[in-house]
């Protein structure tokens, strides 16, 4: 079912302050940065061999980020795996007895189609299914 890592989020407050460290110290291959209003997010994506690292800056005081942001701090937020049908990966992790927070498939960053599976189901790891959008 999974493919491989898509991605690694990482919950920011600024992406301004922290893009240096990525592009320069890390030299990472900046790939773009975006908002995607329906996550509350600004999303800037770096490329790391055929892995990505998803750097997440909230735009609202009420989105998820910043919720996470405010509890925990900057940090790991979630890792995304790629899957070539999202609805099929949905469909399997329910038959396996995952909680999802997502039972339908919604968009993320970058014209992905992308569903969570609840941590309390993955020992406390936020996991994102993700089927890119090629």
């Amino acid at each position: 079912m999974l493919q491989k890592i898509n991605h690694i989020g990482i919950a920011v407050q600024s992406l301004d302050a922290t893009l240096p460290f990525y592009r320069e110290a890390l030299g990472m291959v900046f790939k773009g940065e975006e908002e995607v209003a329906e996550q509350m997010v600004k999303v800037a994506m770096l490329q790391v061999g055929e892995s990505k690292i998803e750097l997440l800056e909230p735009t609202d005081p009420a989105s998820p980020i910043a919720k996470f942001l405010e509890k925990n701090g900057p940090g790991i937020h979630h890792i995304a795996y790629e899957v070539e049908d999202i609805e099929a990966a949905i469909s399997h992790m329910l038959a396996q007895g995952a909680r999802m927070i997502d039972t339908l498939p919604r968009n993320g960053a970058h014209g992905t189609r992308i569903a969570f599976v609840h941590p309390k189901s993955s020992n406390g790891v936020l996991t994102e299914l993700c089927q890119s959008g090629h």
